[in-house]
């Protein structure tokens, strides 16, 4: 029994307690990839710790993983030590004996100290790789803020060089196509202006990106400027043989909102989900309002956003339209407009099929 164990006896178990903690420590340190493995040899190193190694059954639980040297007797004891993760409990470790063999009287004192170690050791362990994992993300936060500010500086310059060329050409096309009786100069006329308005659409967008466009932000009602701007795109639904389904909870609904930006807003989601829509889908657009903040969800019935392109979806330049056809800045527009609104922009999969933009904006700023 545990309580005649003789004082060399007792001297060798200490020696063992502080090898065990020693090879716990050297094992953290070493790991490299995978967690699972770390996790196995300290039960292993643990379970050698114990006064009678050869009947000890070690267990580590912490979030998904459940680490165990050999399967737990139906009949057993243990002691047991929490794992923290910042103060929260999320897992344990245990040492079992079978009662066939041992009873809890074959637990030592300095056993239970040790283990309560050893739980330390693993939560400072998993604290390290949470801290690393959140620098990391700050990290790229930090650069990619710092691209776009790049960015944004870029384009606004771009965007003010482009305009007045981009307004001379569209000025002399018409000017062509008013004082020319000529066919075919009427039809290259056509095609320089319609060029050249498209040019001056992405100019636009730029300096949308580039916070460059002055906003005027006033208390207005919400229904009124998705209605209009419903209207608007009535004839590109029709053309396309979609429908549309318009709920609010609110009709009244009022909120500091920029009109044109947030019809901005609209006509850029809108004409992506007609985009992507089958022919006799319907598009809904739905607004909860709260008390602080009201909710405008966008819903197609299309193939949906492929999980390996959804983080990229608000990036400048990006785009899945075939070259010519969409200018890649369109959603990252919206997303420069809502954060300057203080909202919140994300989409998630429509059931059976198809995108939701979900858009969170407060009542006033």
């Amino acid at each position: 029994m545990p309580n005649e164990i003789s004082i060399s006896k007792k001297l060798k178990e200490r020696v063992k307690e502080l090898s065990c903690l020693y090879e716990v420590s050297s094992a953290i340190r070493k790991h490299s990839d995978s967690v699972s493995e770390t996790l196995e040899e300290i039960c292993s190193i643990t379970k050698r710790a114990w006064l009678f190694p050869e009947y000890a059954i070690v267990q580590l639980e912490f979030e998904d993983y459940n680490i165990f040297t050999s399967t737990i007797p139906v009949n057993s004891v243990f002691q047991q030590s929490n794992i923290l993760l910042f103060n929260e409990r999320k897992g344990f470790i245990k040492v079992y004996y079978n009662t066939d063999k041992l009873s809890n009287a074959h637990f030592l004192e300095e056993e239970q100290k040790l283990l309560n170690k050893i739980a330390i050791e693993i939560s400072e362990f998993f604290e390290r790789r949470e801290n690393v994992k959140k620098e990391e993300l700050l990290k790229r936060s930090a650069e990619r803020n710092d691209r776009l500010s790049i960015l944004g500086e870029i384009t606004a310059g771009i965007a003010h060089e482009l305009n007045t060329p981009l307004g001379n050409i569209l000025g002399f096309a018409e000017l062509i196509e008013s004082n020319s009786k000529e066919n075919q100069t009427q039809k290259d006329s056509e095609k320089i202006i319609k060029a050249a308005i498209y040019s001056r659409d992405i100019v636009k967008k730029l300096m949308f990106f580039a916070c460059e466009m002055p906003q005027h932000k006033e208390v207005i009602q919400i229904k009124p400027i998705i209605d209009q701007a419903l209207k608007l795109l009535t004839p590109n639904l029709e053309k396309a043989r979609i429908s549309y389904n318009f709920k609010i909870d609110n009709p009244v609904l009022e909120a500091q909102i920029d009109t044109i930006q947030l019809t901005q807003v609209l006509f850029n989601i809108l004409i992506n989900a007609i985009y992507v829509s089958p022919v006799g889908s319907i598009i809904n657009i739905e607004v909860s309002s709260y008390s602080d903040h009201f909710i405008l969800e966008i819903k197609d019935e299309g193939p949906g956003i492929p999980e390996n392109l959804k983080s990229k979806i608000f990036q400048p330049f990006f785009s899945t339209k075939p070259v010519g056809e969409g200018s890649g800045l369109g959603l990252s527009v919206v997303h420069g407009i809502i954060k300057s609104h203080r909202g919140e922009i994300i989409t998630f999969d429509n059931k059976p099929n198809g995108t939701v933009f979900q858009i969170k904006l407060p009542l006033k700023l």
